[in-house]
């Protein structure tokens, strides 16, 4: 029975204009050395920069293994909850958010489904390198949790969550948000400071 094996990572941090910083280029390097000793197949990343230049930096350690983007990937609010979904600390984030916008996310967010969370023909080993929201997105998908369960699943820049997707089985969740590959100095950026350990 074939199996994907999706190893999702948030970009590493970036600066105020999106760019990869110094340590988001040492937290992509850090987790390509881990990523090493798997049989990567692919390596996928947001069209956005701060994506683009983390799966480069990590794929310097995973030789002769294709990169490309996937426009899916990119960062987008895959479902805007309605005001009894929303929780407190989440008022006033969807204010302004019209309906095309949330059809468009949703749309958007079902293509990564549709995309990243099925079964493959044979086996697969693939690095998806996108951002906090997709990445939320897939877990819910892959937990069955309601649409708006989403919210509050953040990840640290470079964290590694992994899926993997069987024929006839529920899609499991290896790990979510391990940052075991950084140093304490590098763990948590992302995370705003009133939730860092």
């Amino acid at each position: 029975m074939a199996t994907r094996h999706l190893y999702l990572a948030r970009h590493g941090a970036a600066d105020a204009f999106g760019n990869l910083t110094d340590i988001g280029h040492r937290q992509s390097s850090l987790l390509g050395e881990r990523l090493a000793g798997v049989p990567v197949d692919a390596v996928w990343h947001s069209p956005l920069p701060r994506a683009v230049a983390s799966a480069r930096e990590l794929a310097r350690h995973l030789p002769n293994v294709p990169v490309a983007e996937a426009a899916e990937l990119i960062d987008h609010v895959p479902y805007v909850p309605g005001a009894a979904e929303t929780p407190p600390s989440w008022a006033g984030f969807f204010d302004g958010y019209d309906a095309a916008e949330a059809a468009s996310g949703h749309r958007l967010a079902d293509a990564l489904v549709a995309r990243f969370a099925k079964v493959p023909d044979t086996d697969a080993h693939e690095v998806v390198v996108t951002h906090a929201y997709p990445i939320a997105w897939l877990v819910r998908h892959a937990l069955d949790a309601p649409p708006s369960r989403w919210l509050g699943l953040n990840s640290a820049n470079t964290a590694l969550t992994i899926i993997e997707y069987r024929g006839g089985l529920p899609p499991t969740i290896v790990m979510f948000n391990d940052m075991s590959h950084l140093p304490a100095d590098l763990r948590w950026t992302g995370f705003p400071e009133s939730l860092r350990p």
